[in-house]
């Protein structure tokens, strides 16, 4: 990958940051913590924490006060921290037990409750959050079709989904926020294209329109999403690979800008960053081109001013800074940022 410009970082001391970077490095065993400083659009390292496992997805409580991090790697576990408000920095709060290998973790909307996907355990879950922000016991454990990978709650609080990448599916909950329960809904099941490996999933800040990354073969399904029924109705199939490709699709992540108005995807066999405009009257996608970045990117992150994106490369063990362009939602790179080894997972977060 070629940058415009390297820009040299020294280690920033205990100042003030408002906008903060973890990412997690599942080979070095910690959590990278970086400050986004906008006002010169560069990254600056405040601290490495380690967690003593291979750490992979994260999640932020909705009050941004803790963050929960999932390790892969036996006893498989959450580690709970607390977010420093006026300088990020993170504090370890204590340990919670898994029910396996979890590809992805999040919160319910009120912060009390944890979900988590297994995709070796082919399983979700739900553990509980005490007031103090520490996860405690599996409170509920229910086998899925092959391969969980993505769990997380609508904005009403009243249904989760999941997908299933193995089974082609997305799988809807009823969810009982004052219990933490997960019951059958009906449809249970939304098929998704055969093959196509169902990953992860983002919904517009409007919750019409939910949008599907399928890994096996890097599609992106766009579908109309009823808040008051729980169900969803497929609109649109298209792709996240650049004209050309040649190999063995390997999709990971995509985001929608805060705005709503960009998607953006990443595949790792190309190394590529795809993004489209979306239509705000129908949800449907724009595909506008691919933006070479990190070395099999699994994982990135839009900040919350919609105005930079960061993306890291599990076999580049490095990020990039990148402006986003507000005209059509070009990526300019900015920087460049060694990390630890393998980082795979990226929260961006303003303190409160």
């Amino acid at each position: 990958m070629r940058l415009p410009a390297l820009l040299a970082l020294g280690l920033a001391g205990p100042a003030l940051a408002g906008t903060l970077v973890y990412v997690s490095n599942a080979d070095s065993q910690d959590i990278s913590v970086l400050e986004l400083d906008r006002g010169s659009s560069t990254l600056k390292p405040l601290e490495t924490q380690a967690v003593g496992g291979a750490v992979m997805p994260l999640a932020v409580s909705p009050d941004k006060r803790f963050l929960y991090a999932a390790l892969r790697s036996q006893p498989f576990r959450v580690v709970s921290f607390g977010i420093d408000a006026g300088s990020g920095r993170l504090k370890k709060l204590g340990e919670a037990p898994l029910a396996d290998s979890m590809a992805n973790i999040d919160t319910d909307a009120s912060g009390r409750w944890l979900f988590a996907a297994s995709y070796p355990g082919h399983k979700i879950s739900v553990n509980a959050i005490d007031k103090e922000g520490k996860v405690g016991a599996i409170g509920q454990l229910i086998p899925t079709a092959p391969n969980a990978h993505a769990i997380h709650a609508d904005a009403a609080n009243r249904f989760v989904l999941a997908t299933s990448l193995g089974g082609d599916n997305l799988s809807v909950w009823r969810f009982d926020a004052s219990s933490g329960q997960l019951t059958a809904h009906s449809p249970a099941l939304v098929q998704t294209p055969a093959k196509s490996g169902s990953r992860h999933f983002v919904w517009d800040k409007a919750q019409k329109y939910l949008y599907l990354l399928g890994e096996l073969d890097a599609s992106l399904q766009v579908y109309a999403w009823d808040g008051a029924t729980g169900t969803l109705r497929p609109l649109q199939s298209t792709t996240a690979l650049p004209p050309g490709f040649a190999g063995k699709p390997w999709a990971a992540d995509l985001h929608l800008s805060p705005d709503g108005r960009y998607l953006y995807a990443s595949e790792r066999t190309s190394s590529t960053l795809s993004r489209f405009r979306v239509d705000p009257a129908t949800g449907l996608l724009q595909p506008l081109g691919q933006t070479e970045t990190e070395k099999t990117p699994r994982g990135f992150a839009i900040d919350p001013s919609g105005r930079y994106l960061v993306a890291v490369g599990q076999e580049s063990h490095s990020a990039t800074l990148y402006a986003i362009d507000p005209a059509n939602g070009a990526l300019n790179a900015l920087q460049r940022l060694p990390l630890g080894k393998n980082p795979n997972w990226v929260e961006i977060i303003d303190l409160p």
